[in-house]
């Protein structure tokens, strides 16, 4: 029989408990090492379900969309705001550096406003450099044609195809330092050196000078006047009217901030409720301009 010494025995042991399992030498109580304890994990909740949360993921979506910490609430009112910004986006996507506002969405919801029974008046806030012809039209004729009040208001600038939709409203404001350009069509990408690009070109500035002055008091000769006119702008053919100019030539009606433009809105929807109507009641536009509804 063989007898182990007391130091063999002690490596035995080693041994032993080297290739016990975790859990068994931890039961071994050696000292200074702890079980870890087993903790029971509750479901966390979702931000959806905790109260505070939404406050806060709404309180930081306010400050990233709009720098404020509190937004005031949104009124129920009967009137729509429509907002024209940036470059009016046609057929080709622009860059995504450029602000802008799509036909493709503005559309629908010209149809919404028409037929929705708790709009009563239409607001088209204007600050736009233009942009493509065809939808700048193609809103501009919508908007003509709603029978629901409508009235545009010029903030900042109103330049190029952005006065078809101006003067398409049943009355227009222009705010005293805004400005609209006018200026002749151009095109862009490939262009074709022919006469009939030349033929082609000018019918579609046919339309919209068509489309101004029989929205407006301004005659065609004048407008083609302006619209030529060199000398005021140094690297293009046209010219810039300054708020009351506008009214002067009869392109807008009336000089106003956004307290006009809500007081005319609300007359002609008062109008309408009057006369009962489908909302083509026109008010007296002065004769020489920048005066008040009658």
């Amino acid at each position: 029989m063989h007898v182990l010494s007391p130091l063999d025995a002690d490596v035995a042991e080693a041994n032993d408990m080297f290739y016990l399992s975790a859990e068994n030498r931890l039961d071994t109580k050696t000292p200074k090492i702890r079980m870890p304890e087993q903790r029971s994990v509750k479901p966390q909740m979702k931000a959806a379900d905790s109260p505070e949360l939404s406050e806060e993921e709404a309180l930081t979506q306010s400050i990233t969309e709009f720098g404020e910490t509190r937004v005031p609430p949104q009124p129920v009112s009967n009137v729509h705001v429509m907002s024209i910004i940036g470059q009016i986006e046609g057929h080709i996507i622009l860059p995504p550096q450029n602000k802008t506002t799509k036909y493709e969405h503005v559309i629908p919801q010209l149809v919404a406003v028409e037929q929705s029974p708790s709009i009563e008046g239409l607001l088209v806030v204007l600050n736009t450099v233009g942009g493509d012809v065809e939808a700048g039209l193609a809103i501009a004729e919508m908007l003509d044609t709603m029978s629901k009040p409508s009235v545009s208001l010029i903030l900042g600038g109103g330049h190029s195809i952005a006065l078809p939709i101006a003067v398409s409203c049943k009355y227009g404001f222009i705010a005293s330092t805004a400005t609209v350009t006018i200026h002749p069509l151009r095109l862009s990408g490939l262009v074709i050196g022919v006469p009939q690009t030349y033929e082609y070109l000018e019918k579609m500035q046919d339309r919209v000078v068509k489309f101004v002055s029989d929205h407006s008091t301004i005659t065609q000769d004048k407008l083609r006047e302006l619209m030529f006119r060199t000398g005021e702008l140094v690297r293009d053919v046209g010219t810039v009217l300054v708020g009351v100019d506008a009214v002067t030539l009869g392109l807008i009606d009336e000089v106003g901030g956004l307290s006009h433009a809500l007081q005319a809105l609300d007359k002609l929807i008062q109008e309408k409720r009057g006369n009962g109507q489908e909302g083509n009641s026109i008010p007296e536009i002065p004769s020489e301009g920048g005066g008040h509804l009658q």
